[in-house]
């Protein structure tokens, strides 16, 4: 099964990319917890995806929006 989740945000900077699922990383640093949540959203639910056999991926692109896609194997089915 394989689930997708866009918007057309801001998007995300190729060189945050590969932080963008680590625990309470954030890619604007003047954002504080009250106005831009814990840093801890995506890297729960990575641990969920892959406990369950799956895979978390993140495209972006500056200014267009990025898109999440989840993929979850078929019961018995290895990704």
């Amino acid at each position: 099964m394989r689930v997708e989740v866009a918007d057309s945000g801001h998007g995300i900077e190729p060189e945050h990319l590969p932080y963008v699922f680590d625990r309470f990383w954030r890619a604007d640093p003047a954002r504080a917890r009250d106005t831009g949540g814990s840093g801890l959203g995506l890297p729960i639910t990575r641990e969920i995806v892959h406990a369950h056999g799956g895979r978390l991926d993140v495209t972006s692109t500056p200014g267009a929006g990025s898109t999440f896609t989840i993929t979850l194997p078929a019961a018995g089915d290895p990704l």
